[in-house]
């Protein structure tokens, strides 16, 4: 299945390495270029056929990546492209998941985890087609997000993968070169050779959180909140200067 898309961002450089990454994609075809979000409304507008999938960086002049997000139609019936956004800023990751962002993408970014982001949004676009093709005269109404997303990851524990699913992860620990994974299952946790920012990339922002350079946790899983700490189980965990505003942000909706 070939999604047609677009790229948007108002950094020249960024916006090749996209334009870049979406060529030597097989499944992937260019059908536009925009360096602002006013001008990618204006092409999407004028498209005679839907746009699949949008790449769009966040931070950009007059209207930004989040508002394009939400001025697009996401209803019933609705044409909208699905969103992948790509930004240099971690905070915008909650927002991101107000505005049903197929994933995220935090600059410097690889063409693995470019590859990864487009390979859900095919599988999504797949399960939509397969719901509506199977019933007859279906509307075209996108498929709920969590049908199309794993529901588990695999990390390497010594020589062996390991089958972790993410209601299970409490909390992870990032130990220099390496991640320290505490179960609900399990008393002794994963150790594995993987840094917390790869690992924060491959699980889903809508469950889990980065509040510490050090720490990652599970949102269901938090029992009580501090002043700049949370708690889990027994366990508890700092929150730092630097991830306050998004826990902040995540927080107040509870209030």
């Amino acid at each position: 299945m070939t999604l047609t898309c677009i790229a948007v961002d108002d950094e020249p450089l960024a916006l090749k390495l996209v334009t870049h990454f979406i060529e030597q994609t097989p499944f992937l075809q260019l059908v536009g270029t925009y360096s602002s979000a006013v001008a990618a409304l204006r092409g999407l507008q004028q498209q005679s056929t839907p746009v699949d999938l949008l790449f769009l960086d966040i931070q950009m002049p007059d209207l930004n990546g989040l508002e394009l997000a939400r001025v697009l139609d996401r209803g019933p019936g609705g044409n909208a492209p699905r969103v992948v956004f790509t930004t240099a800023f971690n905070h915008y990751a909650l927002e991101g998941y107000k505005v049903d962002a197929l994933d995220y993408l935090l600059k410097p970014f690889t063409y693995e985890e470019f590859l990864r982001a487009a390979q859900k949004a095919q599988t999504y676009a797949a399960l939509k087609q397969s719901a509506t093709s199977s019933v007859p005269n279906a509307p075209s109404v996108p498929a709920p997000a969590a049908a199309v997303e794993e529901d588990y990851l695999y990390l390497k524990v010594e020589y062996q993968l390991v089958r972790v699913p993410y209601q299970d992860i409490l909390y992870v620990e990032g130990l220099k070169d390496y991640v320290k994974v505490h179960r609900r299952s399990e008393a002794r946790p994963l150790l594995s050779l993987l840094s917390l920012k790869a690992l924060e990339e491959r699980l889903p922002a809508r469950q889990f959180m980065r509040i510490h350079r050090s720490y990652i946790v599970g949102l269901q899983h938090i029992t009580a909140i501090g002043r700049g700490t949370v708690q889990i189980g027994a366990e508890t965990i700092p929150v730092s200067d630097g991830y306050r505003e998004a826990f902040d942000q995540f927080i107040s909706r509870w209030k």
